[in-house]
């Protein structure tokens, strides 16, 4: 309750500072018992009510003053191997520097399951769940066997289910539905099952941990970086994701980023730094610049837990420890940038006010992840080379308007073409429901005639409806991006 000393610290661990709620109440819950009580006690009482794991939501869906009822599962992190399905069975409180440091030290195997060890599992899962390891693993929900959901029925009776990818499962639909549309939607998972896909090489639940990572820094200097080079370094990147995104691509690095700078790992042993120097050199190619480059190796639990410091750590405000306000817009692309683009690219980040802190992403996609198909899982986005970033943030209440508009007109401008969202075209191609933007469903900012629902879900947001209709009829878990029922689209 509010007047409790664990009220504030509770709300303040919501890692996006821009939104500020003030539930009647933080319900802390331990078990699927516990969570079914909270769950029919709001129901029961007409309270608006929303979960939370980790509290890394991008937008204001937990942090919504219209909520009343804040379920916290952070209590809930166990982690265990289940002999009875032969899978590890994963409370969603635990975060991910916690999953990847149990899996290891437990059993030495490990999941693609995310980059900053602070996020939780609980929504981390369900908006489909990607990796430094994805090129080389496929997605999270590729090794879902399983959930536990808190959900409410017709008559408003809340109960918990099982629903697992087995065929016969009756269920079945409810766990499809979980394997990349987003928390929010259809109740609380309070327990996921993971192993290895079917048909998969891996014989073992979960496949081994790399032995060892190698990491890797290039960086070039602004000062020396002119249109024209700027030019040629991205399109070098995105011409290497491009052709480098098959399954069976021998490259499994994965890139993130900030200023002009490469970073990544490569997992493939002895032959890591061949291909490292084999990336790296494709990158610079035609490019008058040099770039110094840091490379070191490290187990990849050391990784694991504390990847890229600078970026994810409490070295750069990580999700622990954040206090900043900041906005996120994401697309997938089909190929490189246009000319057109690229211009209004360097534009945008050579020629922002000083007190605009912002940028781009720009990451590999493909490998593993496209091995599975676009309707096996409600994550579709399984034909991307290229997963892009757009953000910025701000420490001051008077900075946001500012900081705001230069985000919203930048990524308009880039895509430009398709109304201004990635829409699907030659170079757009969606985007993911992790990195939840609200302005994808309102007319100012998406002209393009795509729904919001269209461009995170493409073919399969009916079948989601369909979901929504059978397992929370009566829309208690919902958002502002939430799958609508039929007919109140």
């Amino acid at each position: 309750m509010p007047q409790d000393p664990r009220y504030a610290d509770l709300l303040q661990r919501n890692f996006n500072k821009r939104f500020a709620g003030k539930p009647d109440f933080v319900r802390l819950v331990g078990s699927t018992e516990q969570v079914v009580q909270a769950v029919q006690e709001a129901v029961r009482n007409g309270s608006r009510v929303v979960a939370r794991s980790g509290g890394c939501c991008l937008e204001g869906f937990v942090a919504d003053p219209a909520v009343q009822v804040v379920i916290d599962t952070s209590m809930m992190t166990d982690l265990h191997y289940d002999p009875t399905h032969g899978a590890f069975a994963v409370e969603p409180g635990i975060t991910l520097g916690e999953l990847y440091r149990k899996l290891f030290l437990g059993w030495g195997v490990t999941l693609p399951a995310g980059q900053s060890p602070y996020i939780g599992m609980g929504g981390h899962v369900m908006g489909g769940g990607h990796s430094f390891l994805s090129r080389q693993l496929g997605m999270t929900v590729d090794y879902l066997w399983g959930v536990e959901v808190v959900v409410v029925d017709a008559s408003g009776t809340a109960k918990s289910v099982v629903a697992t990818r087995e065929s016969g499962d009756p269920n079945r639909e409810l766990w499809w539905a979980l394997t990349g549309a987003g928390g929010g939607n259809f109740g609380i998972v309070t327990r996921y099952w993971l192993k290895s896909p079917e048909g998969s090489d891996v014989f073992s639940p979960l496949p081994s941990a790399p032995g060892t990572v190698v990491t890797f820094k290039a960086e070039w200097s602004w000062t020396d970086v002119n249109e024209a080079v700027f030019r040629r370094l991205v399109g070098n990147y995105c011409d290497w994701c491009e052709d480098n995104s098959h399954p069976g691509s021998p490259f499994a690095c994965r890139e993130s980023g900030g200023k002009i700078e490469a970073r990544g790992l490569v997992t493939a042993g002895s032959d890591s730094e061949r291909l490292l120097d084999q990336h790296l050199t494709a990158i610079g190619t035609g490019v008058d610049v040099s770039a110094p480059r840091q490379v070191a190796k490290l187990s990849w639990l050391d990784f694991a837990v504390d990847p890229f410091p600078e970026v994810f750590g409490t070295q750069a405000g990580g999700v622990a420890t954040s206090k900043a306000a900041l906005k996120l817009k994401d697309a997938f692309l089909r190929k490189r940038y246009s000319d057109r683009q690229l211009g209004v690219l360097y534009r945008y980040l050579t020629s922002a006010a000083p007190d605009i802190h912002g940028g781009i992403g720009l990451a590999t996609f493909g490998g593993k992840v496209n091995a599975v198909a676009a309707e096996t899982t409600a994550y579709p986005h399984r034909d991307s080379p290229i997963s892009t970033s757009y953000s910025v943030a701000w420490g001051k209440a008077e900075q946001e308007t500012r900081s705001l508009d230069w985000l919203r007109h930048f990524y308009r401008e880039v895509f430009a073409d398709t109304g201004g969202v990635p829409a699907f075209s030659e170079v757009g191609n969606g985007a993911t429901i992790n990195h939840p933007d609200v302005d994808l469903s309102d007319p100012k900012w998406n002209t393009s005639g795509v729904p919001w629902s269209t461009l995170y879900f493409r073919n399969n947001y009916e079948r989601l409806q369909r979901a929504k209709a059978a397992w929370d009829p009566r829309d208690i878990f919902r958002h502002a991006l939430s799958i609508r029922l039929p007919g109140r689209e």
